[in-house]
């Protein structure tokens, strides 16, 4: 080989190495967040600006050309899911937000962005080095909700205006590697022309994965707060592993859920848990409920040679736990606001009903009979009514009936498999947990799956989305409204690969 031309190479080689230098050098120096790195992939007129508090990452940059992307960015291996609530604050039709996974930082990489813009949302592909793109777009105005899901080399946006459910596009036998660079992006704005974005509630979920068999629950957990009027979320809490269904004590200090067979108490006001006495009952699941008063809780909880699932009850504080129900399985949703009677999902012969008991123990009392799955009761903070879901028509629905059984009638209309009604202190409001079709069968409410929390008015209405999560089983079996009806305690999952150090407060 000529000495020039060897020389030539040698350079090349050179420059590359020295760029992948810097870009690591760089990437180091300015994680952020939950994200690893920021760089600006294309020529830079205005660096990527980022700033962040524990709500909201603010993006900002602009290019020498349009083409020039202000990426903040992860390392993630393998399936991942990735969701944000967010906004252009710039006005230029033309400027571009959302998640954006690459094969490397290099600017011809191959790429699948989840975007959205003035015209709109669309998810955009480019499958090789400098090849060409393809773009998926949907019709929808004002757009905020956007997620990218990878499964193996499948991508996946859904995208919604919040408080909608989400549309759809996929792309598959995408190869774009196995660790891969996942962010959010802002694109877009030349020159002086800033490109801005807002993005808030920002989630990145590593979820099950396909081997795992069905109903086991052994990926973390993040304890998230609310805001009914808003949508907005907060995690408070992280965990390695499993905890479900918190409940909200009427003095507004404690959050209730348990975890591994245990009942945890969750101090608001320090952000700490404790473990609440429950004797030798220790196989508590996630169907447990406090009282009205807030005096007394109810426990569900495996007892093998009695059937399954046994209902127990044992004051708040903690302490020896009576044994209510004779037999299992017996999973408990629900007192009365009298606290005299407690109503609950049993299987007796083979057919789950809701049953009514007092609380001190007794004959137990059948409210329903229909054939299928009825779960889930829950009274209304008045006594008028009991709410529970029921599959009886092929679609599990929201349902209610008077206390004694009489009256039953439908609510929801059967859009989602529908589950665990709740019913806000103020009794105008009614939450749930909605399942897709295409994911669940009616009568069955796993982890691990994509799940909306919805809202509708006591008095009947369009239920609207207030959550999009992924969870389900455990995300919130029980009452879990705030005394002053405004927020909302549940529970979404992830494997705890995506969690730094920071964000896991509990070892």
């Amino acid at each position: 080989m000529p000495f020039y031309k060897r020389f030539k190479q040698i350079n090349l080689l050179l420059i590359g190495l020295l760029t992948s230098l810097a870009v690591s050098t760089n990437a180091q120096q300015k994680s952020v967040g939950v994200f690893d790195g920021q760089d600006d992939i294309g020529q830079a007129k205005q660096p990527l600006s980022v700033r962040f508090n524990s709500a909201t990452y603010e993006l900002s940059g602009a290019g020498v050309d349009a083409a020039t992307t202000h990426y903040l960015w992860k390392r993630i291996k393998g399936d991942f899911i990735v969701y944000t609530r967010c906004h252009l604050t710039s006005t230029d039709p033309h400027h571009t937000i959302g998640w954006l996974a690459r094969a490397s930082l290099a600017p011809n990489a191959p790429q699948v962005s989840a975007t959205v813009q003035g015209r709109g949302p669309s998810l955009q592909i480019r499958r090789t080095a400098d090849g060409p793109s393809d773009e998926r777009r949907i019709s929808l105005s004002n757009a905020d909700v956007i997620q990218l899901e990878r499964r193996g080399t499948t991508y996946t946006l859904r995208v919604a205006k919040f408080g909608e459910p989400f549309q759809i596009r996929e792309v598959t036998n995408l190869n774009l590697g196995d660790e891969i660079y996942v962010g959010l992006f802002v694109s877009g704005a030349q020159k002086n022309n800033l490109a801005k974005g807002v993005f808030q509630d920002v989630r990145l979920t590593v979820p099950v994965s396909p081997g795992v068999p069905a109903g086991q629950m052994n990926l973390g957990s993040r304890l998230e707060l609310l805001e009914v009027a808003t949508g907005k979320r907060e995690v408070i809490h992280t965990a390695p592993n499993s905890i479900q269904a918190p409940n909200w004590t009427p003095d507004n200090k404690t959050l209730i859920y348990n975890g591994q067979g245990f009942i945890y108490a969750f101090d608001l006001a320090s952000r700490q848990q404790s473990v609440l006495n429950t004797d030798d009952v220790k196989n508590n699941n996630n169907d447990h409920v406090l009282s009205f008063d807030g005096k007394m809780l109810g426990l569900s909880s495996g007892v093998k040679e009695l059937g399954g699932s046994i209902i127990y009850t044992v004051p708040a504080t903690g302490g020896a736990p009576k044994q209510i129900t004779p037999k299992g399985p017996s999973y408990l949703h629900g007192w009365s606001p009298d606290g005299n009677s407690l109503v609950f999902c049993g299987s007796r012969d083979n057919e789950y009903d809701i049953y009514k008991i007092p609380a001190a123990g007794g004959p137990e009392i059948r409210l329903t009979d229909a054939k299928g799955l009825d779960d889930g009761p829950e009274f209304t903070p008045d006594g008028t009514f009991i709410y529970f879901n029921s599959n009886r028509t092929g679609t599990m629905q929201i349902w209610r009936m008077k206390p004694d059984g009489s009256g039953q009638e439908p609510v929801t209309n059967g859009d989602f498999h529908d589950w665990f009604p709740h019913i806000s202190p103020d009794g105008k409001w009614i939450v749930f947990l909605s399942f897709l079709k295409e994911e669940v069968q009616s009568g069955d409410h796993p982890p691990y799956k994509h799940v909306y929390l919805r809202l509708m008015p006591i008095k009947g209405g369009k239920p609207t989305i207030i959550a999009y999560l992924y969870g389900g089983q455990g995300s919130i079996n029980t009452p879990s409204w705030s005394p002053d009806s405004k927020r909302i305690a549940f529970v979404s999952n992830t494997d705890i690969s995506t969690l730094s150090p920071a964000e896991i407060t509990d070892n």
